[in-house]
């Protein structure tokens, strides 16, 4: 996994959840770790991991995820041994 990844998975993991996280680091973390992603309507993606698939709305116009969603990535990547 690259340095800008790790950053980004302590970035996920972090305490108080950030908001300054980028939706494009994120994507780059997961097709690192193995997802498949694809586009789906609007601005919606499906993420392939863990034999498991879910459905995340790119943030715009800005270009920061949200904290609600940060903590559910987070916890996703918990259930699934992810740690940084």
């Amino acid at each position: 996994m690259k340095r800008q990844h790790r950053r980004t998975l302590e970035l996920i993991f972090a305490r108080p959840v950030s908001a300054n996280i980028r939706w494009h680091d994120i994507e780059a973390l997961f097709v690192a770790v193995g997802a498949q992603v694809a586009e789906r309507e609007g601005s919606r993606i499906l993420v392939r991991l863990f034999g498991d698939r879910r459905v995340f709305h790119r943030p715009h116009p800005a270009p920061t995820t949200d904290k609600g969603a940060i903590e559910s990535i987070r916890k996703w990547l918990e259930e699934h041994g992810v740690k940084p």
